[in-house]
């Protein structure tokens, strides 16, 4: 599913959520964006009658009755918030610890611009709001990735970034001057997809590989994500899966509890260190880890990751002199 097609899905769940009375056609015409773009009354009729089966299809609970008791040919639509909410739910104490985690990653948020704009009309049309009903219906990611943030927010607002980029081939630095069109993640590492125009042709970029600050270099809605766009389609048609590789590390005693979790030897090393093997994928993500342990830990092998972790805390000496 492209992402203007779930925004729009998503402004439609909050318009139906949001107000205590059913919405008629052209009220949710009005407050939903995507819909009000529509000049043809026979197009937004045939997106909605999509967009209904579509979130009945996700098991959401869209019901029709009459809008207006005193005309009952009104017909008005909802969401039904008792078919909708989940039931009281209770969990076991090692279940609790895995949401504790989850929280960490998943966290409410306010709402996006679009759905604010809806909100704001249905007030307009006297809608009465019930703001109670949104609550934990957007969630936001947290990433360990600086440039995700920036570069999320771009994409949702259609501005043209630039940012400094390390190729995967070389290790090469160089500005890029990007359209964002997707943020998505595969086997554990998020991308960017997007337009570059330096090079005039659509791109992917890893996150893990963006330097320094993202800066916005354009104005809203500068440009428009194609169609048919799908960023993980784009990204496995990009990205080569490499095979796992192993670093060699030494490690304090007692230190670097989570590289010892997926260590897959752990022996005593020399002067008083623990060497261990640990698998990874992505080296940019281990040496950003590994950085972050500071002297508790010291990279080996292979020689890639040892001057990714050098290059890392060279710049935080940078910063602190």
């Amino acid at each position: 599913m492209s992402s203007i097609k779930t925004e729009r899905l998503l402004n439609l769940v909050i318009c139906l959520l949001s107000t205590g009375r059913p919405l008629t056609k052209a009220q949710i015409r009005q407050a939903v964006p995507q819909y009000a773009d529509n000049t043809s009354t026979e197009a937004f009729e045939r997106m909605f009658e999509r967009d209904k089966d579509e979130l009945r299809e996700l098991g959401i609970p869209l019901v029709t009755s009459n809008a207006d008791a005193l005309f009952e040919d009104e017909i008005g639509y909802r969401v039904d918030r008792e078919a909708y909410a989940l039931p009281q739910v209770t969990f076991e104490p090692d279940e609790l610890a895995v949401l504790g985690l989850a929280s960490r990653v998943w966290q409410q948020a306010s709402l996006a611009a679009p759905a604010t704009r809806a909100l704001t009309k249905l007030t307009a049309l006297g809608a009465p709001q019930d703001d109670g009903s949104l609550i934990g219906l957007e969630p936001r990611i947290r990433t360990a990735e600086p440039a995700f943030d920036p570069l999320w927010a771009a994409l949702r607002d259609r501005v043209p970034v630039r940012f400094t980029y390390r190729t995967a081939s070389t290790g090469e630095v160089a500005e890029r001057f990007v359209e964002p069109w997707g943020v998505t993640s595969r086997n554990g590492r998020w991308y960017l997809t997007g337009f570059d125009r330096g090079r005039g042709a659509a791109r992917v970029y890893r996150l893990s590989r963006v330097e320094g600050d993202v800066v916005r270099s354009g104005r809203a809605g500068e440009y428009e994500v194609p169609a048919d766009h799908v960023p993980r389609v784009m990204v496995g048609e990009s990205v080569q899966d490499r095979a796992p590789q192993t670093a060699h590390v030494h490690a304090r005693p007692g230190a670097a509890q989570s590289l010892r979790r997926r260590a897959t030897s752990v022996a005593a090393g020399p002067d008083g260190w623990d060497q261990l093997d640990v698998e990874f994928g992505d080296v940019e993500a281990l040496a950003e880890e590994m950085a972050g342990l500071g002297a508790a830990v010291l990279a080996l092998a292979p020689q890639e990751l040892r001057d990714s972790v050098v290059r890392r805390l060279r710049a935080v000496a940078e910063v602190s002199r």
